[in-house]
C-alpha cells in the first residue's frame, strides 16, 4: 500500500501534480461517437456543442480493421475542433488487447492537451487503475503536459463488480465508474441477450387471492442492474468521484431509455451514455432536476436557515437531513444553469 500522503505526489519526474478533487462539470450525457465513420465524425463539432461529453470510441463497435482508423481519426479530428465547454473523452481498447498502448501512446503524445478523460473498459480491480496511472504519468511528463489526464472505469465483469471500492480508491486520477450491461451480463452468465434495462421475466407476482393460482395474480417487471447501480453508487460516493448509467441498446424505446435512466438519477448517478441523438435530450431532461424540485429545494433550505431544528412545509416535516438532500439538489442545479441558459430562467437561481 502506498504512504497515503504520497497519493498525491506525481507518479513520473516532470508530470503533472495529482488533483486532490475532481472537478465537477455538467455530465448528464456521454455521447459516443466512432471516429472511423466519416459521416458520423463530420457531425461532431455541432453534436459537440449539444452535449456535455463527447467521446471518441476506440473499442467496442469499432471493426478490428478500423482500430487505427478510429485512432488516428480521433487525433484529427481533436485538432481540428474547439469543443468549448464540452469535455473530451475516448474510451480505449481493453487493457489486454493489442491496440491498447498505441491508443494511449498516440492519443497522450497527440492530443493530450484536449483530452479531459480515458475511459477504461473491463476494470477488474485497482491493478488495473495502477498500471494506467505510472503510464499516463510518465506520457504526461513526455507530452509536458500541465495538467492530469483523469481515469474512468467501466464495470463490465462479475470481478470487477466485486472490486469496485478499491477500484473507486485505486488512484486520484479516478474521474468515475460506468456500468457496462452488456458485457457485464456475460460475465455473470445472466440469461439475457439485451444492452441495459430491463426483462420480462425478470418479474415479481402478487399472492393468489382464491384457489385459481393463475388468475387475478399481476406481475410487475425488475430492475435487473438495481443492486450493482446501488453498490457502484456507493463506491463512488465514498471516494468522491462520479457514477454513471451506461448504454440503453434499444434505440427506438425511449420510454424504457428514459425510465431506466430516472432510475439510474434517483439512485444517485450524474449522467449516462448516449449511443444516437435521440438519447441526447432523454439524458438531458433525466439528469437535470425539474423546476418543481428545484423550487421545493429552495424553499427547505430558506425556511432551515441554519440547517438545525426542524420545520413543517406542505403538511411535511423538513430537518437538517432534508436540508442536505435539498442542497445536493440545488448545487447541481446551479452548476447545470451556468451552463444552460434555459435551465437558468426554469431555475430562477
Amino acid at each position: 500500500m502506498r504512504n497515503p500522503r504520497a497519493f498525491l505526489r506525481p507518479l513520473a519526474v516532470g508530470a503533472p501534480k495529482p488533483s486532490s478533487d475532481v472537478p465537477f462539470r455538467p455530465s448528464r450525457m456521454i455521447h459516443f461517437f466512432d471516429p472511423s465513420n466519416e459521416k458520423m465524425a463530420a457531425k461532431v463539432p455541432d453534436i459537440a456543442k449539444k452535449v456535455d461529453i463527447i467521446l471518441g470510441n476506440l473499442e467496442d463497435a469499432v471493426k478490428t480493421e478500423k482500430k487505427e482508423a478510429a485512432r488516428q481519426g480521433l487525433v484529427d479530428i481533436a485538432k481540428a475542433t474547439d469543443f468549448g465547454d464540452t469535455q473530451l473523452w475516448t474510451r480505449v481498447n481493453s487493457l489486454d488487447s493489442p491496440w491498447v498502448l498505441d491508443d494511449i501512446i498516440t492519443l497522450v503524445t497527440e492530443i493530450g492537451d484536449k483530452l479531459d478523460v480515458i475511459m477504461v473498459p473491463k476494470v477488474e480491480g485497482a491493478q488495473d487503475i495502477h498500471y494506467v496511472d505510472r503510464l499516463l504519468a510518465q506520457l504526461e511528463a513526455r507530452a509536458g503536459l500541465d495538467r492530469q489526464i483523469l481515469v474512468h472505469a467501466i464495470l463490465e465483469t462479475a470481478e470487477g463488480v466485486a472490486n469496485v471500492e478499491e477500484i473507486a480508491a485505486a488512484s486520484p486520477r479516478m474521474q468515475g465508474i460506468s456500468l457496462g450491461p452488456a458485457d457485464l451480463a456475460a460475465s455473470r452468465r445472466m440469461k439475457t441477450t439485451r444492452v441495459g434495462g430491463g426483462h420480462p421475466g425478470y418479474i415479481v407476482r402478487q399472492d393468489p387471492t382464491g384457489e385459481d393460482l393463475t388468475t387475478g395474480r399481476a406481475t410487475y417487471q425488475q430492475d435487473l442492474w438495481h443492486y450493482t447501480i446501488a453498490r457502484m453508487v456507493d463506491a463512488c460516493a465514498m471516494n468522491d468521484i462520479l457514477p454513471f448509467y451506461g448504454p440503453f441498446g434499444d434505440i427506438k424505446d425511449v420510454v424504457a431509455c428514459e425510465d431506466q435512466f430516472r432510475n439510474a438519477f434517483l439512485l444517485g448517478c450524474v449522467g449516462a451514455w448516449s449511443l444516437h441523438p435521440v438519447q441526447i435530450d432523454i439524458a438531458k431532461k433525466v439528469f437535470s432536476p425539474s423546476p418543481e424540485d428545484v423550487a421545493h429545494a429552495k424553499r427547505v433550505v430558506e425556511a432551515m436557515g441554519d440547517g438545525s431544528g426542524a420545520v413543517m412545509i406542505d403538511g411535511k416535516m423538513e430537518d437538517d437531513a432534508s436540508c442536505k438532500q435539498c442542497l445536493v439538489m440545488l448545487d447541481l442545479a446551479k452548476s447545470l444553469a451556468e451552463r444552460d441558459p434555459d435551465l437558468a430562467a426554469a431555475y430562477d437561481l
